[in-house]
């Protein structure tokens, strides 16, 4: 306010909310508003991904076949079933096929990773060329790739023009077989690896490497002592996926074996005793199965590797 005389400075707006007025911070809506943000993606999640989950943890608990409104409860015996017969469980191993190609996979990735972050000419060209196949759709991979091994197909003409005669039924024997259909797979998801640790090597600070170079540090040791350690937890997602993935491969079986010769994985037996035998409760009860392992393989690998900051500087 002003003194008698018209001097002094004019007094100020009035400071706060009137009285008896809340602020917008105190607000209930502000509170809330969050929450509305948020009310349709978890209806979303809770009505697409947790409720099926439940529901298939509670059919596998029955004998439904999928179509019948009765369903019998029959306790723990799909689980017993899927443990003790030798052509449900047998599948499992199947998976190790893609397992061993998954350690090659996550090892050529690294490589090109690691060398496509270093200045070299055209590598923005290789980086394109290891990314694009798992660009491709999955379904077009699989009968690319059948017509690949097929009986006098591309791979026995490109043998024969090497002069290599052989008779071999590539998709013919398990081995054989699964062999290909693993290396089919590594070839599509090299690309998924190479981004990962190409992007977290690229992360790593230069002013390490120009410490390690002006100490005479070579290529591997510079990896070994910088880029090694900075990388660690995309190694570790990396192996969780492929852990995962090994055990969950569907698409490039199913396509190209459809799961003969001893190709079915555990997701392609599951789906047939859903869909083609009618045992709904026996598969989920295999799908159950198949989280479980999943997340206890997660689990350990966590508490094996845990995920601690690295501070190299």
């Amino acid at each position: 306010m002003r003194r008698s005389d018209g001097s002094g400075p004019p007094s100020g707006p009035p400071s706060g909310p009137p009285s008896g007025r809340r602020s917008w911070r105190d607000s209930p809506v502000r509170r809330l508003t969050p929450w509305l943000f948020l009310l349709l993606p978890l209806a979303l999640l809770i009505t697409f991904t947790y409720v099926p989950v439940v529901n298939m943890v509670y059919y596998g608990f029955t004998d439904w076949d999928g179509i019948s409104p009765d369903r019998n409860f029959t306790g723990v015996d799909n689980y017993v079933q899927i443990f003790t017969r030798p052509e449900l469980f047998r599948v499992f191993f199947v998976s190790g096929y893609y397992l061993a190609a998954s350690a090659v996979q996550i090892a050529v990735a690294l490589y090109f990773a690691t060398v496509l972050s270093f200045d070299l000419r055209f590598r923005n060209l290789f980086k394109g060329i290891l990314f694009f196949p798992y660009l491709i759709n999955g379904v077009a991979i699989g009968f690319v790739f059948l017509y690949f091994f097929q009986d006098g197909g591309t791979l026995d003409s490109v043998l024969s023009w090497l002069g290599v005669t052989t008779d071999h039924p590539w998709l013919g024997d398990p081995t054989s077989a699964n062999a290909s259909l693993a290396g089919v797979s590594m070839w599509r998801f090299t690309g998924l690896n190479f981004v990962l640790f190409l992007g977290a090597i690229q992360s790593i600070p230069g002013e390490l490497y120009e410490a390690a170079q002006l100490d005479g540090a070579s290529r591997w040791q510079q990896f070994r002592h910088i880029i090694a350690p900075s990388i660690r937890p995309v190694l570790s997602l990396s192996l969780i996926l492929a852990i995962s993935g090994s055990l969950s491969v569907f698409e490039i079986p199913y396509i190209m074996t459809g799961g003969a010769t001893g190709t079915s994985t555990f997701v392609i037996q599951t789906v047939k005793l859903a869909f083609q035998f009618n045992k709904t409760g026996l598969a989920s009860a295999a799908a159950v199965v198949l989280l479980a392992i999943i997340l206890l393989i997660t689990w350990i690998q966590r508490r094996l590797v845990p995920d601690d900051k690295v501070d190299l500087t």
